[in-house]
């Protein structure tokens, strides 16, 4: 069976975390074998309820350099409402409160417009600096014991650890058959290293990239199957 590879050097994504959301040393293998697509996929949100003992949580914000760590959704509304390129809007600082307010503890990305977005991440962390030091983001003990459907591979999926990460998705591409005037689903794996912020985070970068390059028709799996695949590599420097 005859693979075909190529390394290539993407452009930054210039996403919420700037640097550390650059995909980089992207690596394609286009397998050989060509199947049909099954069903396609379906996207569901991971929501875990916080089990915490305190009454609140604060609030980490950051968009491209931008930063704060706050501890009322008022002061996030305010933080956002003085960057121009966020738009702050009726819908959008509703949308906000509802999640503050939520039991969802999952942070949330924000989209400003293509590949930009701000994230919101609850923290336990009193000032930025012991969130800086990870202290109190979340006790994953605690995440399992929360949720009897929570499993140690969805909490490892979702476990915040900024850094880079490697990341290999196999999906169903769609390619125009030379010739033919047809097009077929073939198996492509694909590796990237990714800056993220965990697990999950690896996979929407990967996706969101991958999206924007081929045909819209390409299936994509779920993040949580075994045809996703990912390891934390180190802290970014």
């Amino acid at each position: 069976m005859s693979i075909a590879t190529w390394e290539f050097e993407s452009p930054p994504l210039h996403i919420i975390f700037c640097k550390q959301a650059e995909i980089a040393q992207l690596v394609e293998h286009n397998l050989a074998k060509v199947g049909v697509a099954g069903p396609s996929p379906v996207f569901r949100s991971l929501f875990i309820r916080k089990t915490t003992n305190r009454s609140y949580m604060n609030l980490y914000l950051r968009y491209f350099d931008r930063e704060t760590l706050v501890h009322t959704v008022d002061e996030a509304i305010a933080f956002l409402s003085e960057i121009e390129e966020v738009g702050m809007n009726p819908v959008l600082e509703a949308d906000i409160r509802e999640y503050a307010a939520s039991d969802v503890f999952y942070p949330k990305r924000y989209k400003v417009r293509p590949r930009v977005y701000f994230i919101i991440i609850k923290t336990e962390a009193d000032n930025m600096q012991d969130f800086k030091d990870k202290k109190a983001v979340h006790n994953t003990a605690a995440l399992v014991s929360a949720s009897k459907a929570s499993t140690p591979a969805l909490v490892r999926l979702n476990e915040e650890r900024p850094g880079w990460y490697e990341g290999m998705i196999d999906f169903k591409r769609v390619l125009l058959v030379p010739g033919t005037g047809k097009y077929q689903y073939r198996d492509t794996q694909f590796i990237a290293n990714v800056k993220a912020m965990s697990g999950m985070d690896c996979y929407n970068r990967i996706v969101d990239y991958l999206r924007e390059r081929v045909d819209e028709r390409s299936q994509f799996p779920s993040a949580k199957g075994k045809n996703f695949k990912f390891r934390y590599l180190g802290m970014c420097k």
